[in-house]
Protein backbone atom coordinates (compact mmCIF):
# COMPACT_ATOMS: atom_id res chain seq x y z
CA UNK A 1 0.00 0.00 0.00
CA UNK A 2 1.27 3.48 -0.89
CA UNK A 3 1.86 5.78 2.06
CA UNK A 4 1.14 9.51 2.22
CA UNK A 5 3.04 11.79 4.58
CA UNK A 6 1.14 14.89 5.71
CA UNK A 7 3.97 17.39 6.09
CA UNK A 8 3.13 20.26 8.44
CA UNK A 9 0.47 18.34 10.33
CA UNK A 10 -1.46 20.18 13.02
CA UNK A 11 -3.43 19.03 16.06
CA UNK A 12 -5.87 21.92 15.51
CA UNK A 13 -9.09 20.49 14.07
CA UNK A 14 -9.76 23.53 11.88
CA UNK A 15 -6.45 23.25 9.99
CA UNK A 16 -6.47 21.75 6.52
CA UNK A 17 -3.62 19.39 7.38
CA UNK A 18 -5.74 17.92 10.18
CA UNK A 19 -8.76 17.59 7.90
CA UNK A 20 -6.53 15.96 5.25
CA UNK A 21 -5.40 13.28 7.70
CA UNK A 22 -9.03 12.38 8.41
CA UNK A 23 -9.96 12.33 4.71
CA UNK A 24 -6.94 10.25 3.73
CA UNK A 25 -7.88 7.69 6.37
CA UNK A 26 -11.52 7.72 5.23
CA UNK A 27 -10.23 6.87 1.75
CA UNK A 28 -8.19 3.94 3.13
CA UNK A 29 -4.85 5.60 2.34
CA UNK A 30 -2.02 4.69 4.67
CA UNK A 31 -1.18 8.00 6.35
CA UNK A 32 1.73 9.29 8.39
CA UNK A 33 2.28 12.80 9.73
CA UNK A 34 5.17 15.15 10.39
CA UNK A 35 4.74 18.33 12.40
CA UNK A 36 6.41 20.70 14.79
CA UNK A 37 4.61 19.16 17.80
CA UNK A 38 3.85 15.55 18.61
CA UNK A 39 0.33 14.37 19.16
CA UNK A 40 -2.33 12.18 17.60
CA UNK A 41 -4.91 12.95 14.94
CA UNK A 42 -7.43 10.12 14.70
CA UNK A 43 -5.12 7.07 14.66
CA UNK A 44 -2.11 8.91 13.21
CA UNK A 45 0.80 9.88 15.44
CA UNK A 46 2.39 13.21 14.46
CA UNK A 47 6.15 12.77 14.61
CA UNK A 48 8.80 15.48 14.75
CA UNK A 49 11.73 13.47 13.38
CA UNK A 50 11.88 12.87 9.62
CA UNK A 51 14.20 9.89 10.12
CA UNK A 52 11.15 8.03 11.48
CA UNK A 53 9.63 7.78 7.99
CA UNK A 54 10.33 5.11 5.37
CA UNK A 55 8.73 4.12 2.06
CA UNK A 56 6.77 7.34 1.55
CA UNK A 57 5.03 7.52 -1.82
CA UNK A 58 3.41 10.96 -1.57
CA UNK A 59 4.16 14.00 0.55
CA UNK A 60 1.33 16.51 0.83
CA UNK A 61 2.70 19.85 2.00
CA UNK A 62 0.99 22.10 4.53
CA UNK A 63 3.96 24.35 5.29
CA UNK A 64 4.53 27.79 3.80
CA UNK A 65 7.42 28.28 1.33
CA UNK A 66 9.56 30.23 3.80
CA UNK A 67 9.49 27.36 6.29
CA UNK A 68 9.95 24.68 3.59
CA UNK A 69 13.49 25.71 2.70
CA UNK A 70 15.04 24.12 5.79
CA UNK A 71 13.45 20.79 4.79
CA UNK A 72 14.25 20.67 1.05
CA UNK A 73 17.02 18.10 1.24
CA UNK A 74 15.43 16.06 4.00
CA UNK A 75 12.25 15.74 1.93
CA UNK A 76 14.28 14.77 -1.16
CA UNK A 77 16.14 12.19 0.95
CA UNK A 78 12.79 10.47 1.66
CA UNK A 79 12.57 9.76 -2.10
CA UNK A 80 8.83 10.25 -2.51
CA UNK A 81 7.29 9.60 -5.93
CA UNK A 82 5.42 12.92 -5.72
CA UNK A 83 4.99 16.05 -3.64
CA UNK A 84 1.64 17.84 -3.57
CA UNK A 85 1.81 21.59 -3.02
CA UNK A 86 -1.49 22.59 -1.43
CA UNK A 87 -2.80 26.19 -1.72
CA UNK A 88 -0.43 28.55 0.06
CA UNK A 89 2.56 26.22 -0.24
CA UNK A 90 3.46 26.92 -3.88
CA UNK A 91 7.24 27.15 -4.27
CA UNK A 92 8.90 27.26 -7.74
CA UNK A 93 12.39 27.05 -6.20
CA UNK A 94 11.48 23.73 -4.55
CA UNK A 95 9.69 22.45 -7.69
CA UNK A 96 12.98 22.73 -9.56
CA UNK A 97 14.94 20.76 -6.95
CA UNK A 98 12.31 18.02 -6.86
CA UNK A 99 12.12 17.72 -10.65
CA UNK A 100 15.92 17.41 -10.83
CA UNK A 101 15.53 14.29 -8.67
CA UNK A 102 12.67 12.95 -10.84
CA UNK A 103 10.09 13.58 -8.13
CA UNK A 104 6.66 14.50 -9.51
CA UNK A 105 5.42 17.94 -8.51
CA UNK A 106 1.67 18.47 -8.25
CA UNK A 107 0.20 21.88 -7.44
CA UNK A 108 -3.24 20.95 -6.17
CA UNK A 109 -5.44 20.64 -3.13
CA UNK A 110 -5.30 17.21 -1.51
CA UNK A 111 -8.87 17.60 -0.24
CA UNK A 112 -10.16 18.35 -3.75
CA UNK A 113 -8.15 15.48 -5.24
CA UNK A 114 -9.69 13.11 -2.70
CA UNK A 115 -13.23 14.47 -3.18
CA UNK A 116 -13.02 14.07 -6.96
CA UNK A 117 -11.34 10.63 -6.93
CA UNK A 118 -8.17 12.03 -8.54
CA UNK A 119 -5.84 11.26 -5.67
Amino acid sequence: MKTTLVFGASLKTNRYSNIAIHRLLQNDIKTEAFGLRTGTVSTVQIKTNLEDFKNIHTITLYMNPTRQSEYYYRIIKLKPARVIFNPGTENPEFYKLLKEKNIQVEVACTLVLLATNQY
